[in-house]
């Protein structure tokens, strides 16, 4: 089995382009620690450390729908629950090193865990 390294993600509302088109469906890398360190040097952040999660999403994300490339400038058209998702995504795959989350059946109420595919898997 090999080393998963990507992981797909559904945005709870999606990023809209400037023709108007909704991209909901994407793949996010693991991180490196280049991913971490060179948005340091980055004077966006350095004027406003809030800032890096903005450069480090654009690094580690790989597809956004049929975008043809992710930066900062997408990840800044988000809605706040989108960069909500995709930072505990971050965590979530990077930190913890699953891709689950907490679920809940909606007939018997049992909560349990639910993997998250990883990219190309179904």
């Amino acid at each position: 089995m090999a080393f998963v390294t990507e992981f797909e993600f559904v945005l709870p509302k999606g990023y809209v382009d400037k023709a108007g088109s909704l991209h909901r469906t994407g793949t996010m890398r693991l991180s490196t620690a280049a991913d971490e360190i060179l948005p340091l040097k980055d004077p966006r952040v350095q004027q406003n450390p809030a800032y890096l999660t903005i450069i480090l999403l654009s690094r580690v994300i790989t597809r956004l729908g049929d975008l043809p490339m992710i930066n900062p400038a997408v990840i800044e058209g988000l809605f706040s629950s989108d960069l909500a998702f995709l930072q505990q995504f971050y965590k979530r795959i990077n930190d913890d090193g699953i891709a689950a989350i907490e679920a809940e059946c909606p007939k018997c109420e049992h909560h349990f865990q639910l993997e998250i595919a990883a990219a190309g898997e179904l």
